[in-house]
């Protein structure tokens, strides 16, 4: 397997597997309370962590302005320094927080608001372009995301941003950005267990780099979690939100969800992979176009993660086991 892929149709070049920096943005929350972050974070690790990365091949970085409230894009920016020009770095804008109290306090899908929070991302990374800026709201208007698609195009002949994408699971929504020339990629929510037959045959028709969101379902596939183990208070899988699966009532991961993975363990670890390394590598095998970004908040989540890269795809057989092994053939 080849160890970069090709972000979208603009020539820019990534590591087939990216990082996803949303746990290293520590703690945050709505207004409610609502924990949506990953818990507490020793930012002296994300930073070593990132390095370690980087050290290992990984050249895709995908952070949020809201995660951590910008501290995500804080801690990224301090740990890639003098190597930003080696990387590929994507975030997000479209939420409104407030950094000092490290809370979500709406949205704004205005393109006055793009410029805005473009210009405070570029500030909190240390940076003054983007590679890949990428639109967070889910379910926005689609005539709305066209005229944010435009401005989009605009920033771009400025020389703000490389490339931009919509960070979105709805493959007609993800269609309007795909109009625009410097549109390279859709993100959205793909794994073992939550394929996207429709928005991976729409990456395939206009060029677009699928880039995966919940690659491991949120820790399920990571390998690490039990029945009944007890998650941290500020971790958003204690009171999961409706979106989030496999965590019910918050106090641990489901039992139901436990067995599908126990049923897949087998296949997944062929060939002395780790379970995390198995679903990084049937996303690999999904299609071509794939670009899973599992998050990390230690060294030793990112040695574990970039190994997969090593390790490559799985076999069209094993991934045939896999449908077979879910009741999906």
């Amino acid at each position: 397997m080849e160890t970069t892929r090709p972000l979208g149709r603009g020539g820019i070049e990534v590591s087939a597997l990216g990082f996803g920096c949303w746990a290293i943005g520590g703690e945050w929350q709505a207004v409610d309370g609502q924990p949506l972050g990953w818990g507490t974070v020793d930012d002296g690790e994300s930073v070593r962590a990132v390095r370690r990365a980087l050290d290992l091949g990984v050249t895709f970085f995908d952070t949020a302005d809201t995660y951590g409230a910008g501290h995500s894009e804080r801690v990224l920016g301090r740990a890639l320094g003098k190597r930003r020009a080696d990387v590929v770095v994507a975030t997000k804008w479209g939420n409104v927080f407030d950094e000092e109290s490290r809370t979500l306090t709406g949205s704004d899908d205005s393109p006055a608001h793009l410029r805005r929070a473009l210009t405070a991302s570029l500030r909190r990374l240390g940076t003054d372009y983007v590679d890949l800026y990428q639109f967070h709201l889910s379910d926005a208007a689609p005539e709305r995301a066209a005229v944010l698609r435009d401005a989009c195009e605009e920033l771009v002949r400025e020389g703000l941003i490389r490339a931009y994408a919509w960070s979105t699971d709805d493959p007609v929504r993800a269609a309007v950005f795909a109009e625009g020339s410097h549109c390279a990629a859709v993100q959205h929510a793909l794994n073992v267990f939550q394929d996207a037959p429709a928005m991976l045959r729409l990456c395939e028709e206009a060029g677009l780099t699928s880039i995966n969101r919940s690659p491991l379902a949120m820790g399920l596939l990571g390998g690490k979690r039990r029945d009944g183990q007890p998650l941290q208070a500020g971790d958003i899988r204690s009171r999961p939100p409706a979106w989030l699966q496999g965590f019910g009532d918050g106090s641990g991961a489901d039992p139901e969800w436990l067995a599908r993975v126990d049923a897949l363990r087998e296949v997944l670890t062929s060939e002395g992979r780790t379970l995390a390394q198995g679903a990084l590598a049937w996303l690999w095998a999904r299609s071509p176009r794939t670009v899973p970004i599992p998050g990390f908040r230690s060294v030793a989540q990112a040695e574990e993660n970039a190994g997969a890269l090593e390790k490559g795809a799985l076999t069209g057989a094993q991934l045939a086991e896999v449908d077979r092994l879910l009741g999906r053939r």
